[in-house]
């Protein structure tokens, strides 16, 4: 077994994109790739720029006095830890599993984004940048965005599509009282993806004076590595909860995926764990379609990585479709792909419907209102909770609150 170990290792790339990777899957990205996935395909003009931030991230993870700066922002401005919830309620009703939700919905600004957001942000200011931007699609990773620039002090721009701006305007709002400039992003779709090819563009022009805060696991190299160590901290914090709870490790750990980045904050602690299953819950839509990448997508490239995405018989990227904006985007990210392509996680898709079924449920059995991303996660765990039965131990990522995502859903239910 070991020589056949070290066959693998020595053979020639092309034959080692092939193989499975080493059995560590915590030890990727490799020179910037997750196995076959992930790469810089991206324009000459921002390979500089790319670079910097490599260095400059390379050096700084490693300061004490960095890693002290985060951990303080996280702790006496963001508010974690997270509590570790145990829903009895809806466990009771599930009837199956014991369903704990991590309840990143009551961090500051109300979801996950804001642990990526203050991160990069203080990664920004100590490389002297002086203006971020940012893409958004939910607006909560624009909202993030937008508290880490006022509290450091930092000029802030943000990019969001249209048709996502009328889903979210309090969050528009939001922004704009934080004191950021948020663009309407007309081209395409108007959505996510368009959002960023907007960001990119402005990047591109302004990288001496801007930084730009990529909100999920998406993106060329380095950027898919730096918001995954910002959002490990979710499933840190998950490890050690559950342990003092349970005196073991869960059976089961569910996410929401659009671009990944709290799946991957919550999967990646796990990673090494075999006994823990890993399940990514997609974006399965409605008849208009779905933004579901790794379950209906294909391999190709898309903002500056090589990963699954939603593709048409051209090699076009597919138009999307999602009752969930932070969920309505053609790719992920590209260590999901890793993680499918040697079966360490599970994907699935949840449709529009089945979200606010859970959402629903949530609000009535436990009092807390999700936001549709993780109601997608929700249903699948309350599935998967009652296939493993009352012995079993499932952790759901909540990873934002819904006051966003009411008009959606009274719009849903009277359509």
């Amino acid at each position: 077994m070991a020589e056949r170990r070290k066959r693998k290792l020595h053979a020639p790339a092309s034959e080692r994109e092939r193989e499975e990777p080493p059995e560590k899957l915590s030890a990727w990205p490799r020179e910037g790739r997750f196995g076959p996935f992930g790469g810089r395909y991206v324009p000459e003009i921002l390979m500089p720029a790319l670079k910097e931030l490599e260095a400059a991230y390379e050096e700084l993870r490693e300061n004490p006095k960095f890693r002290r700066e985060v951990r303080e922002y996280f702790s006496d401005y963001g508010g974690r830890p997270t509590p570790l919830y145990c829903a009895r309620r809806l466990t009771a009703w599930a009837g199956g599993a014991r369903i704990y939700l991590k309840r990143e919905d009551l961090l500051h600004t109300g979801a996950h984004k804001f642990n990526n957001a203050i991160g990069q942000a203080l990664l920004a200011k100590h490389m002297g940048k002086r203006r971020l931007i940012a893409e958004t699609g939910a607006g909560q990773h624009g909202v993030a965005t937008a508290m880490a620039g006022a509290v450091l002090g930092l000029a802030t721009e943000i990019y969001m599509g249209a048709l996502d701006m009328e889903r979210q305007r309090m969050n528009v709002y939001r922004m704009e009282l934080l004191g950021a400039q948020v663009h309407p992003v007309e081209t395409g779709t108007a959505t996510l993806k368009d959002a960023i090819n907007e960001a990119l563009r402005d990047w591109a022009t302004n990288v001496r004076s801007t930084h730009y805060v990529i909100g999920s696991v998406v993106g060329p190299h380095p950027y898919p590595r730096i918001v995954r160590d910002f959002q490990r901290v979710i499933g840190d914090e998950i490890k050690g909860q559950i342990l003092r709870k349970e005196r073991r490790l869960p059976d089961l750990v569910v996410a929401c995926v659009g671009g990944g980045s709290n799946a991957i904050g919550t999967f990646y602690p796990f990673v090494d764990d075999e006994d823990v299953r890993l399940l990514g819950v997609e974006a399965g839509g409605s008849s208009q379609g779905n933004a579901a990448s790794i379950v209906h997508g294909r391999v190709g490239v898309l903002h500056g990585a090589k990963t699954y995405l939603l593709q048409d018989e051209w090699g076009q990227v597919r138009e999307t479709h999602s009752i969930s904006a932070g969920l309505d985007y053609p790719a992920v990210g590209p260590e999901h792909a890793l993680y499918h392509h040697v079966q360490r996680a599970e994907y699935t898709a949840v449709t529009d419907e089945q979200a606010v079924e859970a959402f629903h449920r949530l609000c009535e059995l436990e009092g807390i209102v999700p936001a549709l991303e993780p109601a997608h996660a929700l249903y699948a765990a309350i599935e998967r909770a009652r296939e493993l039965g009352k012995n079993g131990l499932v952790v759901v990522t909540l990873s934002g609150r819904g006051d966003k995502d009411l008009e959606v859903v009274l719009r849903h239910g009277k359509g």
